[in-house]
Parts: C-alpha cells; sequence; structure tokens
C-alpha cells in the first residue's frame, strides 16, 4: 500500500511531461505491476530522458535482447560506456556482457578488450580489470600479453596478491620452481603490508602447508593473529596446523585460548576432542566431542556411542545432559529415550525424576520393538524408588526373558534381585527359592 502511494504522489507531482525520466519510469512500474503491454514504453522514454542512466540502459538491453535484437543490445551499452568512459564500474559490465552475450564471438571479444585495455590505463594495476583481461588473453590465445599483466599487480595489496596466487596457480609452466618461488616472494610482500586480512593469510598459510613448508604456514598464521587478535576463525586454524606439525602444545594452548574467548567454536573442540582422543586421555576428548555434538548436532548413533562411553567412564551426568540435547532435537526416536532414561537415574542428581523420564520413553517405544534388558533393569529399579513393586516386578520379569543365553552373569542379578523383592515382601516363598536356586546354577 505504501509503494503504490509512492507512485501515485510522483504520477501526481508537476515535475514535467514524457522528457522527466523519473516520471515516466514511475508510470512503467505501475503499468507493469498492472500487467500493461505500455510498460515497456514508459520504460523507454525514461531511457530516452536519460540516457547515462546506467539501471535504465540495462533494462532497455535486456529488452532488446529478449527481441533477438543482439546488435542494438550491444550499441546500447556500447553508448553508456564510450560517455561513461571514466567510471570503472560501467566500464567493467560493459566488458562482462560482452564476454557474457559474445560467447567468444570475435568482435565481442575485441570490444572487450579493447574497454578493458582503456580502463587499464585509466585505473592502473586495478585487480578487476586485469583478472577479466588476464581470461580474454588466456582464451584468445596471447600468453605473452597474460603474463606481462601480472607483472602489473601491487604485490602490496591484499586483493592484488590473491588474484595474483590464482592465476599464477592455474597457469601452466615449466619451470614450477620459479612459479613456486614468485608465489612465494608475492604472498611473503602482501602479508609483511597487510597481516590483517584473513583472507590472505588464509590463502597464503595453505599455500605453505600444501607445499610441505608447515612452519612458514604456522608462521604467518601467527603473524595474522598478532594483528587481528579477534580472528578466532584463524586462531583456531593456526591451532589445528600446530597439531598437523607435532607442535602439540602450542596447538593445545592455541585452541583452549579460542575457547576460553568462545566457548562455542566447534571446530576448536573437534581438533582438540581429536588430540585428546589419539593421546589416550579419555576424559577432556570425551568433553570435547560432547560440545561439538552439542553445538554441531549429529545423527543418533552420534550421540549414542559418546553417551555409552561416558556411562563406561563412570559419568552419567554428561550422559544425561548430551542426551538430553538429543532427545530434544528428535523427541520421537527411542534408542535416544531409552539411554536419556538410564543415564536419568545412573546420575544422583536426577535420581529422583527417573520414573517419569522411563514413562515418557516408553511412549515413544515402537510396539514391534523390545525394550533393552538394561533399560528394564534400570527401570525396575525406578518404579522401586516410587514403592512400584508389581511395575518393577513386572519389568525385571521381561528383562530375565531378554537377556541373551549367554548373559549369564546379568541374568543371575536379574533374578536375584525378583527374588528379593518377593522375599521383603513376604510373598511367593516358594518361588523366590527357586529363583535363587537358578540364580546360583547361572554362576560359574
Amino acid at each position: 500500500m505504501r509503494f503504490f502511494l509512492k507512485i501515485s504522489l510522483l504520477l501526481t507531482c508537476p515535475l514535467g511531461a514524457a522528457e522527466n525520466a523519473r516520471l515516466e519510469f514511475a508510470h512503467g512500474v505501475l503499468e507493469e505491476l498492472r500487467g500493461m503491454d505500455t510498460a515497456q514504453d514508459h520504460f523507454e522514454r525514461a531511457r530516452l530522458a536519460d540516457p547515462l542512466a546506467l539501471p535504465l540502459v540495462q533494462r532497455a538491453v535486456k529488452q532488446r535482447l529478449e527481441r533477438d535484437d543482439r546488435a542494438g543490445a550491444v550499441k546500447l551499452f556500447q553508448e553508456l560506456a564510450t560517455a561513461r568512459s571514466d567510471e570503472l564500474q560501467v566500464q567493467l559490465l560493459y566488458a562482462d556482457f560482452l564476454t557474457q552475450e559474445g560467447a567468444g564471438d570475435a568482435m565481442a571479444v575485441k570490444l572487450a578488450s579493447g574497454a578493458l585495455e582503456t580502463a587499464l590505463k585509466k585505473h592502473p594495476a586495478s585487480p578487476a580489470v586485469i583478472q577479466r583481461l588476464y581470461q580474454i588473453y588466456q582464451t584468445s590465445g596471447r600468453g605473452s600479453q597474460a603474463k606481462t599483466l601480472l607483472d602489473q599487480l601491487d604485490a602490496k595489496d591484499a586483493e592484488s596478491a590473491l588474484l595474483y596466487a590464482s592465476l599464477v596457480r592455474s597457469s601452466a609452466e615449466a619451470d614450477e620452481a620459479a612459479k613456486l618461488a614468485r608465489l612465494d616472494e608475492h604472498y611473503l610482500l602482501a602479508m609483511a603490508t597487510n597481516p590483517q586480512i584473513a583472507a590472505l593469510a588464509r590463502d597464503a598459510s595453505e599455500h605453505f602447508r600444501n607445499t610441505k613448508r608447515p612452519e612458514k604456514a604456522i608462521e604467518l598464521l601467527e603473524q595474522h593473529v598478532a594483528a587481528a587478535p579477534s580472528s578466532l576463525d584463524l586462531r583456531t586454524r593456526l591451532g589445528v596446523i600446530c597439531f598437523a606439525a607435532g607442535r602439540n602444545e602450542k596447538g593445545e594452548a592455541v585452541l583452549k585460548a579460542v575457547l576460553q574467548i568462545d566457548p562455542n567454536d566447534a571446530l576448536a573442540h573437534q581438533a582438540l576432542a581429536k588430540f585428546y582422543r589419539s593421546h589416550g586421555q579419555a576424559e577432556p576428548a570425551l568433553f570435547h566431542a560432547s560440545e561439538r555434538l552439542k553445538l554441531k548436532g549429529g545423527s543418533a548413533a552420534d550421540f549414542l556411542k559418546l553417551a555409552d562411553e561416558w556411562l563406561a567412564a563412570g559419568n552419567p551426568k554428561a550422559a544425561r545432559v548430551l542426551l538430553e540435547k538429543a532427545v530434544f532435537d528428535q523427541p520421537e526416536n527411542w534408542p535416544l529415550s531409552q539411554q536419556l532414561a538410564i543415564a536419568t537415574r545412573r546420575d544422583p542428581e536426577t535420581r529422583a525424576k527417573a520414573a517419569r523420564i522411563f514413562r515418557e520413553a516408553e511412549l515413544v517405544k515402537p510396539p514391534d520393538v523390545a525394550s533393552s534388558p538394561e533399560f528394564l533393569l534400570e527401570s525396575a529399579e525406578a518404579m522401586l524408588a516410587e514403592g512400584q513393586s508389581k511395575a518393577a516386578e513386572e519389568r525385571l520379569r521381561a528383562a530375565i526373558k531378554a537377556f541373551p543365553p549367554d548373559a549369564k552373569k546379568e541374568t543371575s542379578s536379574a533374578l536375584r534381585r525378583l527374588a528379593s523383592i518377593w522375599e521383603s515382601e513376604n510373598r511367593n516363598a516358594d518361588a523366590a527359592k527357586s529363583l535363587r536356586k537358578r540364580a546360583d546354577s547361572l554362576d560359574p
């Protein structure tokens, strides 16, 4: 509504007639919204009123291309580029238009290279111009001219250094050692001038890392971090490269410092988890792996694996916290809900509410899937804590049936637990004795 009000106000303003480009453009927009065929006439009159307006020319060029009037489209853009020859952005758009629409046409290539060569004289060392000219020269068999363009790039400028590296890497040269030396020199000079630019630091360090010189890669990232302390992504990258280079103490210290600033840096957690696991430090490895999983998410299997490791390590609280995140994200997942209930009961802080968590887990259990014996045993203990001995008995019976034949120790323990319930309640005395005899027979 507000848009139509602005259009209406513009149409009623005493600004002139067809010569007024804005008025004609407003007419065109309004009629275009109404689906009227006369909209294009207004846009064309707007362009004639202001022939140097880039958006109006671009719209007119598009219209001519839609009518297969390629020559007319080129002529319009060429006139604009000639009239605004000092404006780099216009020259770049003109050259891009010729390159895209010409699709290798000799005349289009000639016009594009001519416009870019003129622009380069007015804007020396412009990375945007050199990049386009380089591609034209390379594809049109002017390799020697393309190489001379590289020398015009300012090695002290970060954008130019990145472009130089990209073009040199993609070029085919007989002397690879000379090519590598040129890249080294450009990166080092650019970093000495612009160590604070993250894109340059990343590219330069990767160059040295990929050419098997990790110490130089580390040195460049250290320069960057010193110049830009807030660049946490590359601080993390520095720690990872330190690990890869065998500088473990340095890598650990860097990544810990990152996490002090941003505890939610998932890559730092991932790198530390991998490092600690490879060095047999189970607890910190589990901690960082869990933090990474909570931040980035993962499959149910990922959560279950780590939770099982926490439980085996005697830390049910860590397992519970991890599984609570997993169940929050996947509330209908039965294996996750089952394991969360177990961890909840084993954690002394949450044991009192375990029975409720078991009941909630049972609600999402598929009817054709059996509960694990572990779940049934833990559930029985939770029910007993609430005074529900009948429910506990039911679960113990189910657990005894669920144990495989080779789980003699576990089956024996469950039999004795069921017998103890009957004995404590003074019922099923003979059956309790029978259970204990059966348990004894399973003992080694």
